[in-house]
């Protein structure tokens, strides 16, 4: 027998919420609330007087330093930006200075950002914030649906192209506000100066950089002056150091790029302008890694030997000279014997930079804590 036409539509009807129930329209966007990170504290900073908000160098020196120095302190690699929301989503709208883009890095990495949460007391990724041009203007949603409750995060900067602007997105309607939890701490910080390596080279993202990496095992802002490149011993790197308020620890990982002579010419004086500001704070010196490629390159093995030669003669100088709370760091075992921690033989991977980090931190924790700000 038929159904009668109106049985027919009230089964028509229970179909459709069925199939509603089942796959659901999405609801309609909500629009985005842009609010400009300015309003928020920026960490991983020698000093705040910089010629812009996410530059590394005082604004001073870009009449003293060299071209290529100044830069890259141009550069926003370190920076961070820490805020709360309780808002399901979080958007990213930010304009760069286009660098000239790295075939071995990634563009997260080079020229983009990314996101972690504190959840359960840990800093965690959630999500990266780029796009797939590489033009000059960014946008994009970091990371979304998620439980609209109240979270700390910490937002990393690009490694290499320079931050012009840079706002944070919520869906209006949800709350954006200051931090409220003190991490990384920013007492006693870890000042780092360094190579390529050291700015971030190559990590997959700015949160794999190991002087990101540092800071979150160590819930303590540590400051990246790390110049690709450029880490030639240049004086008034040590003098911006000098005036870092009262610093945890430093960190001088400038034998890549510093030649023998260099190294022997240089290294005491840039060490004696820190120790005159900072008597008592640990220095930690770091070898050159043994780049794995100079098992069949003999001039890379001889350059990197020569160069770490030089390091520790200088080590050993400062030591007989009776200078205390120096270290050193050796660079066997620093990235590991299998040949897996770079992309080219020189620049780390994300394992290159986790073994770093394995590699340095006994010695970065033992001068912490002889130092008593561990």
């Amino acid at each position: 027998m038929t159904p009668s036409l109106p049985k027919r539509q009230s089964i028509l009807s229970l179909a459709v919420l069925f199939v509603l129930f089942l796959f659901p329209f999405p609801a309609l966007s909500q629009e985005i609330v842009y609010t400009d990170a300015a309003q928020f504290p920026v960490y991983g900073k020698a000093t705040q007087n910089t010629s812009y908000r996410y530059g590394r160098l005082p604004a001073s020196y870009k009449d003293i330093s060299r071209p290529a120095l100044w830069e890259l302190g141009e550069n926003s690699a370190g920076l961070f930006v820490r805020f709360r929301t309780d808002a399901p989503s979080v958007h990213v709208k930010f304009t760069s200075t286009p660098g000239a883009g790295m075939p071995h890095m990634t563009d997260v990495g080079d020229n983009g950002v990314d996101l972690y949460a504190n959840i359960e007391g840990r800093w965690k990724f959630v999500g990266s914030g780029f796009t797939w041009s590489r033009g000059k203007r960014k946008e994009s949603m970091v990371v979304g649906n998620m439980e609209p409750v109240m979270r700390e995060y910490m937002m990393y900067l690009s490694l290499y192209d320079g931050v012009d602007s840079l706002k944070i997105g919520v869906p209006d309607g949800y709350r954006l506000h200051q931090p409220s939890l003190g991490s990384p701490s920013t007492s006693h910080p870890i000042v780092m100066y360094g190579t390529s390596i050291l700015q971030g080279g190559c990590a997959s993202r700015p949160g794999m950089a190991h002087t990101a990496i540092i800071s979150r095992q160590l819930d303590r802002e540590v400051i990246n002056l790390g110049f690709s490149g450029n880490a030639r011993l240049d004086m008034e790197i040590a003098r911006l150091i000098a005036e870092v308020e009262d610093p945890g620890a430093v960190v001088l990982d400038y034998v890549p790029n510093s030649g023998p002579e260099l190294i022997r010419q240089k290294a005491e004086e840039f060490y004696y302008i820190i120790r005159k500001a900072h008597p008592g704070v640990p220095v930690i010196f770091v070898e050159d890694p043994i780049f794995p490629h100079s098992i069949v390159d003999l001039k890379m093995k001889e350059e990197v030997a020569s160069k770490n030669a030089a390091q520790k003669e200088v080590f050993a100088s400062l030591k007989k000279k009776g200078e205390k709370n120096i270290y050193y760091v050796p660079a066997e075992g620093m990235i590991g014997d299998d040949g897996d921690a770079t992309v080219d033989g020189i620049h780390l991977t994300d394992l290159g930079m986790m073994r770093y980090v394995d590699h340095i931190m006994p010695t970065l924790r033992k001068a912490l804590r002889k130092a008593r700000t561990l």
